[in-house]
């Protein structure tokens, strides 16, 4: 197949059309309008767009400070309901993340400013899987998604915000929650407000502790 064959298909002519800020951030990263189109056409690959994610990875170098300086280490010491802290461990918290991907987004993070897993120690590793189970356990009676998201970015490559406080993301999912609005306007489209979410949350989260006491 030729270079216009492919141009020739139907889904690299939508694809010729890039939004504007498609290209800018292209640009920004130093590859050219043809460069990107040249790779969006390969007949071989399905593509998603995440532009979301630009400001995360643009953003990164500036929170790779020392602790004084972590919004994971800032935030646990405001009152739960400003930080948006769902839950106290002894060596890790769960906190809703201000920038959801869905409705039910929240971040497993320990309270030690450690950048890398493996520098963990096996106390707060382990609280951090069994929290993240126990939020899985939430987010299903609360939300009932179609599957769960559990995922660290560790370090500025991999695409952290926050590149020097290691965290466990966990995220609900339902079949075809990324649209139209993701992949074209660069947007995400959540039906529930933070407060709305912290509250059903933290009320699920108590509820579990009641019926184990």
């Amino acid at each position: 197949m030729n270079a216009k064959d492919l141009t020739d298909q139907p889904y690299a002519q939508a694809l010729i059309a890039l939004p504007d800020r498609a290209v800018k951030h292209a640009n920004d990263a130093g590859f050219s309008r043809d460069a990107v189109r040249n790779l969006l056409t390969c007949p071989l690959m399905d593509y998603l767009w995440t532009p979301w994610r630009y400001a995360y990875i643009t953003t990164a170098a500036k929170n790779d400070g020392p602790p004084e300086q972590c919004i994971f280490c800032e935030l646990p010491k405001l009152p739960d309901e400003d930080s948006k802290i769902v839950f106290r461990g002894e060596h890790c918290f769960v906190i809703l993340n201000s920038f959801p991907y869905t409705s039910g987004h929240v971040m497993v993070v320990p309270f030690r400013h450690l950048d890398e897993l493996q520098k963990l120690p096996e106390a707060a590793a382990s609280e951090m899987i069994a929290l993240c189970q126990k939020m899985e356990g939430v987010l299903r009676t609360v939300y009932s998604p179609d599957g769960v998201n559990l995922g660290m970015n560790i370090g500025r490559a991999a695409g952290a915000g926050v590149t020097g406080h290691v965290h466990m993301h966990v995220v609900p999912r339902w079949v075809g929650d990324t649209n139209f609005m993701t992949v074209t306007a660069e947007s995400r489209v959540l039906p529930e407000a933070l407060d709305e979410t912290y509250t059903r949350l933290r009320k699920a989260i108590n509820s579990l502790r009641s019926d184990r006491d």
